[in-house]
């Protein structure tokens, strides 16, 4: 209110104060809900000189339209308001100059404009024709009016909503006329989220206030004022609303994946990234490559239509506007079956016998899979073990062979093989011999990883094939060869046939002991040899009986004088080394005992009348001497050798009687049987 409003109601007031009249203060205009009851403010000034008529009984009259007309009045205090066509009351004391009337139950037809006549004791009665007050009845509340203030300063104008900012202080103000009704109306708010009122009233007007800080959760809500007017069951209400548009960055930014984030290889997949915003968003797609993200498009979406394993790894979706930006990723799963397989031996394949070795087996897989070692064995897959190693701690030839690995996960499985091979030095087999008949055959196997060579050496010296020689090979096994060689040569005691076997690993050799000429004899010869020492061992066992009988009592003890001495100087010839009390002993040999050492039958016996002869004697044989004590002197020296793998024990005698010394010599070699026979004359 102003200077110059402040001195005319000063004046006017001054005025009524020195020199009273007849003066009344009403509201000009007031409105009404029909249905509802009004409340006139009313106050009024009598001439001092009916101050004493203006009494507890004074009574209060309102006229509608025509004040001069009884026929107006619409209500009279002095009566009951049933005999009155306006249900009222005046509520103000009229002894104190209140004249404020309510009115119940305003209709349409109540409309118009309302003069008040006081009426008191005496001459006390005047109807305030130069004012009065205009009630419009109407049928609903007039509406509120929502204001928008940012930041204290009230905003006009729909666009200018739109610039209203995140963490902007931000007031909405509900203001709505008040009727001249009772019960007074209430202001109400409706808006999510709940925010807390601050209310205050003027005169003739209602006011709510919502402050609050602008944040996206209030972006494109409707904030609504509601006036209600309520009177027992009748309710009569109006509104007015506002909605609110906030800016501000990204929130809640997203990336789903359709159908899954984990797919099948060859399969399609989009990406889709959302965000909440205002204004909207650019999308920027990106890929974390190598530790740094490699820009891929813009958009929303991003599709693989047939995706493989490269298409694997986080994926990062940037949404942005003038407000600020926000991330969001990804991990988009390719799931495939194995692929790539491998299978290899630590430190190597080959390996030498004794050894460690590991096999490992590898694959590019997603999910991971699980691994199954097998080996082939007679022609069917045996299983060993689950894990993706398997490792022998101390290899040996049985472990050669094909190693299967079985990488498997739902989605399929692989194999992959390895071929672990255990090398070590060749073994020469002890089933190599040697065998004789017109020609020398002698077969030598080896056994040896890697496969082994075979070489011939007579006497020290390679052999290939001659003339005289012949040598072939046959492979028995990838490991295992079997080598022949034939003789036709003529071979001396000191030949020396061997056998060499090689590989990268190492080397071994076969000494063979060679057949001489004594085995060359074949059966028949054998055969004649036995039968004429039977013949000749018969024929002395017979001479010596007879002789024996016919020499007498008489001539024994010279006989065995001599016999003795002759058999003891024979027997420091034969063998020097032995005792000379031994007795002289004759082997007698038969084709049976040259096939059963045990068979050999020793037995002593004594000759006279002749003298002993020198015997030459070989070293490491058996001898055994015979003197016939008849005419003519016998001596007989056998020797009986030892072969290398087999024992035979042979008297070959071959005599000449009518020859004065005869001495045939039939074998020289020192493994085969010996036999000496000279035939003396007396």
């Amino acid at each position: 209110m102003d200077t110059a409003e402040k001195i005319i109601i000063f004046c006017f007031l001054l005025e009524g104060v020195c020199c009273r009249d007849f003066n009344i203060y009403l509201p000009e205009k007031i409105k009404a809900l029909s249905g509802y009851s009004v409340i006139i403010k009313c106050r009024f000034e009598i001439k001092e000189q009916f101050d004493k008529d203006l009494t507890e009984r004074a009574t209060g009259v309102w006229y509608k339209d025509r004040a001069y007309l009884n026929t107006n009045v619409v209500f009279n205090s002095s009566t009951s308001s049933q005999k009155s066509s306006m249900k009222g009351k005046i509520t103000g004391k009229l002894k104190d100059k209140d004249c404020t009337t309510v009115f119940y139950d305003l209709r349409s037809n109540h409309s118009g404009q309302y003069f008040f006549r006081i009426e008191g004791e005496g001459k006390l009665k005047h109807i305030y024709k130069q004012a009065n007050v205009s009630i419009d009845v109407i049928e609903s509340p007039p509406k509120p009016r929502v204001q928008l203030y940012v930041e204290q300063k009230e905003v006009q104008g729909q666009e200018e909503v739109l610039e209203v900012l995140e963490r902007s202080s931000v007031s909405l103000r509900c203001s709505a006329e008040t009727l001249c009704s009772s019960p007074p109306p209430t202001l109400t708010w409706s808006s999510s989220p709940r925010i807390p009122l601050s209310e205050s009233s003027r005169l003739q007007e209602l006011i709510s206030d919502l402050n609050f800080t602008a944040t996206h959760r209030e972006h494109g809500v409707t904030f609504t004022c509601t006036i209600t007017y309520q009177l027992q069951d009748k309710i009569k209400t109006e509104q007015d609303s506002i909605t609110l548009h906030v800016q501000y960055s990204p929130k809640n930014t997203t990336v789903s994946v359709l159908p899954s984030s984990s797919v099948l290889e060859g399969s399609s997949v989009t990406l889709i990234c959302s965000s909440d915003a205002n204004p909207a968003v650019n999308y920027t797609w990106s890929r974390e490559s190598e530790g740094q993200l490699k820009q891929l498009q813009t958009g929303d979406t991003l599709t693989f239509n047939r995706t493989d394993p490269t298409h694997r790894g986080w994926y990062h979706c940037t949404a942005q506007n003038q407000h600020g930006s926000q991330n969001s990723s990804v991990m988009l799963d390719i799931q495939y079956a194995p692929k790539n397989m491998s299978a290899l031996a630590i430190p190597s394949s080959s390996v030498l016998e004794g050894s460690s070795v590991t096999l490992i087996c590898s694959s590019d897989a997603n999910p991971a899979v699980n691994y199954t070692w097998s080996r082939e064995s007679e022609g069917q897959m045996k299983q060993l073990q689950a894990g993706d190693t398997l490792t022998f701690n101390r290899t040996d030839p049985t472990h050669r062979g094909w190693y299967h690995c079985t990488a498997q996960n739902q989605h399929g499985s692989q194999n992959s093989s390895v071929m672990l091979d255990i090398q070590y030095f060749p073994q020469i087999s002890v089933s190599s011999s040697c065998s004789r008949t017109d020609v020398t055959v002698c077969f030598c196997e080896a056994d040896g990883n890697p496969s082994p060579e075979l070489e011939w050496r007579l006497s020290g010296r390679p052999v290939t094939n001659s003339s005289n020689t012949f040598i072939s090979e046959e492979r028995l096994s990838s490991t295992v060869l079997r080598s022949s060689i034939t003789l036709h040569q003529s071979l001396t005691n000191t030949s020396t046939l061997q056998c060499l076997s090689r590989n990268t690993r190492g080397t071994a050799s076969y000494l063979f002991h060679l057949p001489s000429s004594v085995e060359r004899l074949n059966h028949f010869s054998l055969l004649i040899g036995v039968v004429v020492v039977g013949l000749v061992v018969i024929w002395l066992l017979s001479a010596i009986t007879c002789i024996c009988v016919r020499k007498g009592n008489g001539k024994l003890s010279q006989t065995t004088q001599e016999g003795t001495k002759r058999i003891d100087q024979s027997t420091s010839e034969v063998a020097p080394h032995e005792n000379q009390d031994d007795p002289v002993y004759v082997m007698m040999s038969s084709a049976e005992a040259t096939a059963n050492q045990d068979s050999v039958i020793y037995s002593p016996i004594v000759f006279t009348k002749s003298e002993s002869q020198e015997f030459g004697s070989l070293a490491l044989l058996d001898y055994a001497v015979m003197q016939d004590c008849s005419e003519g002197l016998l001596k007989t020296e056998s020797s009986i050798g030892e072969f290398s793998r087999a024992r035979e024990a042979q008297v070959i005698v071959s005599a000449n009687v009518r020859t004065k010394e005869a001495e045939e010599e039939l074998f020289e070699d020192s493994s085969q049987i010996y036999a000496k026979v000279k035939r003396c004359n007396p």
